[in-house]
């Protein structure tokens, strides 16, 4: 669209983004001004048309973090309530067999003193602290373009509202805004945040490191009998149904109200091109140790979304001219623990510290601060987490590191690398044995569409696609071929399909159906799809995910 122009608004600091490390940067950065009575402007852009609306997690939350933005947090009756009873680890064999692993060895996977909550509530009351500290939380405008002044960022623009199909604009037409950031711009969008890739590109902020890896992690949400619900019980499996040399891992939380919450994480540095992320995990709940929960149950909420993982290897750098990248748009994902939440929290804290800072004369470096924090700590004892998985498989990958945690707390004298991107990871598919998945039972296992309906996703008709194709015969005239066109399997939403017209297959989007997981982003082998984000307010609608 040609320039137009647009509406401005300033703040001093401008943060993208309305998860836990968005928050921890908003009420940090607050609170320190509050303390050192500076009169400083602070807002949060979030594209979900309400807080917490796009964030699904597991999610087993470590308070650590929370114990230090807000110590007082229990008695503002934070949505943080059920604590952790007992930890199950179970290593399954096939659809039947299954045995238990100790706990000790995996002291990553002990949660006593965690608890398990809905990291959307969270988020949507970590809002409420931030908005009662002046504050200002946008929900419904999305970070769609980066303001650059003299090669630095100088802010965002809000996407377009009321803009057709073919970008002209409709009766409806709203332009973006201007958020100009006196002091500085936060990137705090989640795994795979499409302003954040733009960032690590023109700053060449992965220099030297590994590339970034990532797994699609599924979510549901279960009502269960009142027999069947032990609150408080944690079980975490690997193994079957996922072929050795994709180890991923599953996991299931007895929640409050009878609720339990279960999912998988599929690795996206799977090689078979015929695998099918979501049907291993609708398969992986008609596992025996699984299924048995779920008897007489109610699904009530379904969701994806990709993780990053890569860990320390693969880090970022964080900070950039003008700005900064926290949380998983960086990759501070703990994997060993399965936990993000807590140090994409303190990643976003450590920015606050450092923005305050400087705006009062000082010259840090989040980098540094970072270095210097139990963050760094974490990801340093955790970096061969993921790689040893790798290079030996599921049960091999176990074994080791349960030597490398149990053993030596994480301090291997050697750090291990994964140096091939997810997308470079696939076979071709006639190399790879074609997998048949079970049909779906509808009492455990559901077919992709009423899952997605479960995810409240809503996109508003008539709007660009936001699922942007580079060239648009490589998905017939070589993904086809090559790779028998995967995207009809990684994606959970049945947003790509290969269709038949006249005699000839064309590759069809359905955007209305995305979930906004970014696998398509990640692991498509071309690099030829763009995540760019879709009109404010589109997308999932997750309840108490």
């Amino acid at each position: 669209m040609e320039y137009m122009e647009r509406e401005s608004m300033d703040y001093d600091v401008v943060i993208i983004g309305g998860g836990p490390s968005g928050f921890g940067t908003a009420i940090k950065l607050a609170q320190i001004f509050k303390e050192t009575n500076q009169d400083k402007t602070i807002c949060v852009l979030e594209k979900s048309a309400e807080i917490g609306g796009h964030i699904l997690s597991g999610n087993v939350f470590q308070t650590t973090a929370l114990d230090e933005l807000i110590p007082d947090w229990k008695d503002k009756d934070a949505p943080v309530k059920v604590e952790v009873k007992k930890d199950i680890l179970k290593f399954l064999v096939n659809e039947k067999l299954s045995f238990s692993i100790p706990s000790f060895l995996m002291p990553t996977m002990q949660n006593h003193g965690n608890y398990i909550i809905s990291l959307g509530n969270l988020c949507r009351w970590l809002a409420e602290q931030a908005e009662a500290l002046g504050v200002d939380v946008f929900p419904g405008f999305p970070a769609a373009e980066i303001i650059y002044k003299d090669e630095r960022v100088a802010g965002v623009i809000t996407g377009d509202m009321g803009v057709d199909a073919e970008g002209n604009p409709k009766d409806s037409f709203q332009p973006g805004m201007e958020i100009i950031a006196n002091e500085a711009t936060v990137f705090a969008e989640g795994c795979r945040g499409h302003l954040g890739k733009e960032l690590i590109k023109k700053f060449g902020l992965d220099e030297g490191k590994d590339p970034q890896h990532y797994g699609i992690g599924f979510k549901e949400i279960w009502e269960v009998d009142n027999d069947l619900h032990e609150e408080g019980l944690v079980m975490h499996t690997n193994g079957w149904p996922l072929p050795n040399d994709t180890p991923g891992g599953s996991y299931m939380y007895h929640a409050e109200n009878k609720q339990i919450l279960l999912g998988i994480v599929v690795p996206l540095d799977y090689s078979n091109p015929h695998l099918s992320p979501y049907d291993e995990f609708q398969k992986w709940k008609s596992h025996a140790a699984v299924k048995k929960y779920l008897k007489n149950g109610k699904r009530l909420s379904y969701g994806a979304r990709a993780l990053i993982k890569g860990g320390l290897q693969s880090l970022p750098s964080m900070e950039f001219p003008g700005g900064y990248l926290v949380g998983c748009n960086a990759g501070t994902m703990n994997f060993s623990k399965i936990k993000g939440s807590h140090t994409a929290m303190k990643s976003g804290m450590e920015a606050a510290k450092v923005i305050a800072a400087n705006i009062n004369g000082e010259n840090k470096s989040l980098d540094a601060e970072i270095k210097n924090s139990w963050l760094y700590t974490e990801l340093y004892k955790s970096r061969n987490f993921g790689p040893f998985f790798h290079k030996f498989g599921g049960f091999i990958g176990a074994a080791f590191n349960a030597i490398d945690q149990f053993i030596f707390r994480g301090n291997l004298p050697f750090t291990l690398n994964h140096p091939v991107p997810d997308h470079e990871c696939l076979k071709p598919a006639k190399d790879c044995k074609k997998i048949e998945y079970p049909k779906y039972d509808n009492e455990v296992t559901f077919d992709k569409l009423s899952s997605v309906y479960l995810s409240n996703t809503y996109h508003e008709e008539e709007q660009p696609c936001h699922l942007v194709l580079k060239d648009i015969t490589i998905p017939i005239e070589k993904n086809l071929e090559l790779y028998d066109e995967p995207a009809q399997r990684y994606c959970p939403a049945g947003v790509y399909e290969v269709v038949e017209e006249a005699g000839a297959k064309r590759f069809q989007i359905n955007s209305q159906n995305c979930v906004h997981c970014k696998t398509c982003d990640i692991k498509e082998p071309s690099q030829n799809i763009d995540w760019v984000s879709p009109e404010g307010g589109g997308g999932p609608n997750y309840p108490n995910m």
